[in-house]
């Protein structure tokens, strides 16, 4: 190893920009895991600044001819030396990359600067437009760029704060629907997955510069292609995220491919942080018909989990009361602590009380504590069944079929009636 410095050492006193980029790939090879998912840091990325205006120094390409549909040279060049002026300006280019030297004069016209990926930009945000909303409503923002600069730029402003983060990469199929390097990847490059992941990891370790730490989530579509390497890097890059892929069905009657078994299906990672949790939604992901169902699923307020007699209620055990005559509901009594017998507690004048009894006859505990149960109650999301012929009891709507209603994506029906 410090043979290696040594050398390193050597070359930069001879070729600084080259021993600077040996440096860098050596710290690569250094860093790397004896276990994990390794693959080669590929950096042939690059992205063209058609806005800029080339200078002395800058990397380029050459543009095809004007009207010419094909693509133009992908080579990068780099400029020596620029003469004339205004339009007419001719830049004298070196070919990079090559041991021989090939150098060439190209109108400045022709040119369109190029920054690789390890190249230093500072990228902007100019405004094209907007669409105003009335009330105030909160507004988006729609930023078009390359996605890693884009990302980048936002590391400035908003590193830290994002509370959630959606990515639908190219699923890297062979197909021609994806680019490397300005031109498109082959099913028959053997590197095919290295590139992949050497693109996915540049974004993913911005986007973990800009996720909340104390609640956010990542979100990451793939199908089979690339859906072992994508969860191990999510793995490999986020060791204090909880990470669980799930199937979403795209077509129930199934992708026929040649050759090949129909593919109905593709996956989704959910990468969470902090104090991010799963609740219940009224959309399995399954089924087409889920958003056309209008109506909801009420729980049994009961916790049906065995909590002891006397331990763990907190303020989770407390009377409901209702008429005696009608079996209207009244309202919720006080909490009692541990070790109060229910028999001791006093129930008003021509009302009975309903406890959170298990079916064995031991004490159970509600599903929301009695402030929440309050406050249920008034918004109108605590119901009152009628199984068996009895009409006390009582169920209520969770926390993610109340956030679909706020946003309008649910609609209750009938709350006075089964759901």
């Amino acid at each position: 190893m410090s043979r290696l410095i040594d050398l390193i050492t050597q070359a930069k006193s001879r070729d600084l920009e080259l021993g600077k980029e040996l440096e860098r790939e050596f710290k690569v090879l250094s860093s790397r895991r004896s276990f994990g998912l390794n693959f080669e840091r590929h950096h042939p990325e690059s992205v063209e600044l058609p806005n800029r205006l080339v200078h002395k120094g800058d990397k380029v390409h050459v543009l095809p001819q004007r009207g010419n549909p094909r693509k133009g040279d992908r080579k990068v060049w780099k400029v020596l030396k620029i003469s004339g002026k205004g339009t007419k300006r001719v830049v004298q280019i070196e070919l990079q990359g090559i041991d021989e030297s090939k150098i060439q004069e190209v109108a400045i016209l022709d040119l369109v600067a190029v920054a690789e990926f390890k190249d230093y930009i500072y990228p902007g945000l100019v405004s094209t437009g907007k669409v105003v909303r009335d009330g105030g409503k909160p507004f988006h923002t729609v930023i078009n760029a390359e996605n890693f600069h884009a990302l980048e730029a936002l590391t400035y402003t908003h590193r830290g704060k994002v509370d959630a983060i959606y990515i639908d990469p190219p699923y890297n199929t062979g197909a021609k629907d994806w680019k490397y390097n300005n031109d498109y990847v082959e099913s028959e490059d053997l590197y095919r997955h290295s590139k992949w992941l050497a693109m996915m990891e540049r974004r993913l370790r911005i986007a973990r510069e800009l996720l909340n730490p104390a609640t956010s989530t990542l979100i990451v579509t793939i199908d089979e292609k690339e859906y072992l390497r994508l969860g191990l890097l999510l793995h490999q890059l986020f060791p204090d995220g909880l990470i669980q892929m799930v199937s979403t069905v795209i077509n129930r009657k199934g992708n026929a491919r040649r050759g090949e078994f129909a593919r109905c299906e593709e996956y989704i990672f959910y990468v969470r942080f902090g104090e991010t949790s799963v609740v219940p939604w009224q959309s399995d992901m399954l089924n087409e018909d889920n958003k056309k169902k209008s109506g909801v699923r009420w729980k049994s307020l009961l916790r049906l989990a065995s909590t002891g007699k006397t331990t763990g209620r907190f303020n989770l055990f407390f009377p409901l009361y209702f008429d005696k005559k009608t079996l209207k509901f009244v309202r919720a009594g006080d909490s009692i602590l541990d070790g109060i017998d229910i028999n001791s507690v006093t129930v008003p004048k021509g009302l009975s009380a309903l406890w959170p009894i298990s079916k064995d006859g031991n004490d159970g505990r509600w599903s929301l504590s009695l402030p929440k149960f309050n406050k249920y109650m008034q918004l109108g999301y605590i119901k009152f069944g009628k199984p068996n012929g009895g009409g006390r009891t009582p169920y209520y709507l969770m926390s993610g079929q109340i956030a679909a209603i706020d946003t309008g994506d649910l609609v209750i029906k009938g709350r006075d009636e089964d759901g």
